[in-house]
This record gives C-alpha cells, structure tokens and sequence, in this order.
C-alpha cells in the first residue's frame, strides 16, 4: 500500500512541476487528477498537501535564479544589491493585493469555488484572453529587463494575480496574462511570475500548514510525512526542467498554444463533468 501511495504522490508531484510554471492552471489539472487517482488520506491531509508540495517548485526557482534575487554575494556591489532589493520591493508590492484577499476570502473560496465547472470555465475563458492578446499584441512590450519594471507596472501585475484566486485561472497565466497586457516583456513577465510565486506559495503554504495544525493537531503519519516529501521533491525536480524549458520555449514562441490548450481541456473538463 504504501509503495502504491508514493507512486501516486510521484505523479501528483509531476503534474504540479509542469502545471505551476506552465500558464495552464495547477488546480485545473490537480482536481482532473484526483478525480482518477485518489491519495489514500484524509480530505484535510490533502487539501495540505496539494498546496504545500508547492514548496518542491518555490524551490526550483530559489535554485535557478539564486544569484538574481538574492542581494548579497557573488562579486555584487552595492549597486547590484541595491537593484536586487528593489526589485523585492517590487515583488511585495505585487503580493500585497492577492495576500490580502486570499487571506480574508480563504475559506469561502474554497467551499463556494473549487469545484470543475468553475475551473473548467476558467480555463476556457482565460485561453481564450491569452489568444487574444498575442494575436492584437496588445501592450507595447517595451519593458525588456525586470530593472524596467516600475512600481505601478508591479502593482499592476499583482491585481491581475487577484484573478488566481479563481481556480482554474492559474497564478502564472493570471499573472503573465497581466504582465503581456500592461508592457512587460514576454521574458521579463516570466521571471517576474517565477519571483512572485517565491512568497505567494511560501505563504499559502504556511496558511494551510496553520489551518491544518489548528484543526487536526501537529499530527502526521509516517505514511503521510512519506507522500509530502516524494510529492515536494518529484515537484522540484520537474519545476527545474520546466522551468528552464518555458524560458528557452518563449524565445522563439509566443503564448498561444497554451491558451489553445486551456480551451480543450476546458471543454473536455467541463463535458466530464456534465455527463458524469
């Protein structure tokens, strides 16, 4: 049973990998998922886990851009630490619309939400703006360097992050849908997604760690400490080579077979689920 589990959780771990940093919604695809395969724990135990193997693909982007955000080291000046820190200071400004809301609305957007019709329209709706969007190239794009990037533009990027808060939406599609839309870069927009997730994840990660702790206890098995392990450190692995595949991939491409993609998946979801 418990090799049975950890193979489970090596596949839920794959799809957040791919689907965290794809702009094609992680939450779409995790409710498709377990909707098939089903992780032998509690319904309060997964709903941690889901969002806490998050931490597996924080820490890809930790890896990869290390020397970019962190300020000290690496023969940087204080010219260059002063740069990194702004650019933190951009980073929080941009979570400062979806903490605020995610925090008050948690709960009633998990009960009222997730569910597939609303994640299926999601999907549908936003691949359908991405398509939009790359076709009439709708902002000037003049924001090449995350050094560009302003204050507003960062603010900007963090209320369309608000839209994440509808499952199906996904945090990255939201927030390079926003970016594209408001000047940035295809690249620039990208990496500012890939910073962003940094404290975004990080915190609703610890938010539901507290749910859980307050609601169940500091309590878990040694079946389940197995599972949120593999499921963080498969998540990691995939994230590195996604990521580092979505960022070659954008050079020469732009964003549209992924909103074709969330139209039919959308749709297939939404047949599913009608018909089942």
């Amino acid at each position: 049973m418990l090799f049975l589990e950890i193979l489970k959780a090596i596949l839920f771990g794959i799809v957040e990998g791919i689907t965290e940093w794809l702009p094609i919604s992680s939450t779409g695809h995790m409710i498709l998922l377990d909707e098939f395969i089903k992780l032998d724990v509690s319904e309060e135990f997964y709903k941690l886990f889901e969002v806490v193997i998050q931490l597996g693909a924080i820490m890809a982007v930790v890896l990869i851009y290390f020397k970019t955000i962190f300020p000290w080291g690496f023969g940087k000046s204080k010219q260059d630490t002063k740069k990194t820190l702004n650019l933190w200071g951009k980073i929080l400004v941009a979570c400062i619309p979806a903490a605020v809301l995610g925090i008050l609305f948690d709960d009633w957007l998990d009960e009222h939400l997730y569910n597939a019709i609303v994640v299926s329209i999601a999907l549908i709706v936003y691949g359908i703006a991405f398509i939009i969007i790359e076709n009439k190239h709708i902002g000037s794009r003049e924001t090449k360097t995350l050094e560009d990037i302003t204050y507003k533009q960062a603010f900007g990027v963090g209320m369309f992050q608000l839209l994440s808060l509808i499952p199906g939406t996904s945090r990255s599609g939201s927030t390079i849908l926003g970016g594209l839309s408001i000047g940035l870069d295809r690249n620039v927009a990208s990496k500012f997604t890939f910073f962003l997730a940094i404290p975004v994840m990080a915190g609703a990660s610890a938010l539901k760690l507290l749910k859980y702790i307050l609601d169940v206890g500091f309590v878990f098995s040694s079946t389940e400490l197995i599972i949120l392990f593999v499921g963080c450190l498969v998540s990691f692995i995939v994230s590195i080579i996604v990521i580092k595949f979505l960022m070659n991939y954008i050079r020469k491409h732009d964003f549209k077979i992924f909103g074709y993609y969330r139209i039919v998946l959308g749709a297939l979801v939404l047949l599913y689920f009608i018909i089942k």
